[in-house]
């Protein structure tokens, strides 16, 4: 009988605990994370197409790139993709902190100090006169490295540049 007492004591205390309840965030309030398909074809389409409208205007940050190059060699990153044509005979040498993904054609790595070029879709470092795949990011850790055109080349190449570089 004291057992039943017992439990019956326990479970009558145990019932005027304070219940833990998680706050849910008000459906539309500002707590809430999950928007409608009609929140954002009215709020958020508008905030990019006033975005896109304003980088058109005003000539800033257009995706596309640059077909025509880019002849800095100061190592300041540019956040636009230039698309580079390689011809027989050229050097794309890049500078410091810039990538480059070579999309067409066979190259092989220079470097001026004798040092790899990191690749690092690979995983591995590209060492100069080293053939550098197509596809794969490379970053230029240091000026004086760069990409020429394989002698056993036959197709266009064409390269994709993020930074400054010259042809030489």
């Amino acid at each position: 009988m004291k057992k039943w007492i017992s439990a019956a004591v326990v479970i009558l205390s145990l019932s005027f605990l304070p219940t833990a309840q998680a706050d849910a965030p008000v459906p539309g309030s500002i707590d809430d994370p999950v928007i409608t398909k009609s929140y954002f074809d009215q709020n958020i389409q508008q905030v990019v197409k006033d975005e896109v409208a304003k980088a058109l205007a005003g000539g800033g940050n257009v995706p596309g790139g640059n077909a025509g190059g880019n002849t800095g060699s100061g190592g300041s990153a540019s956040d636009l993709l230039s698309i580079v044509q390689l011809k027989a005979g050229q050097t794309l040498m890049v500078s410091a902190g810039s990538e480059v993904i070579v999309r067409r054609g066979k190259t092989l790595a220079v470097s001026t100090d004798g040092e790899s070029i990191p690749d690092v879709t690979a995983g591995k470092d590209v060492n100069p006169g080293g053939a550098v795949e197509q596809n794969h990011l490379l970053v230029f850790p240091r000026d004086g490295r760069g990409l020429t055109p394989d002698p056993k080349n036959t197709v266009e190449i064409w390269v994709m540049v993020r930074g400054g570089y010259t042809i030489k």
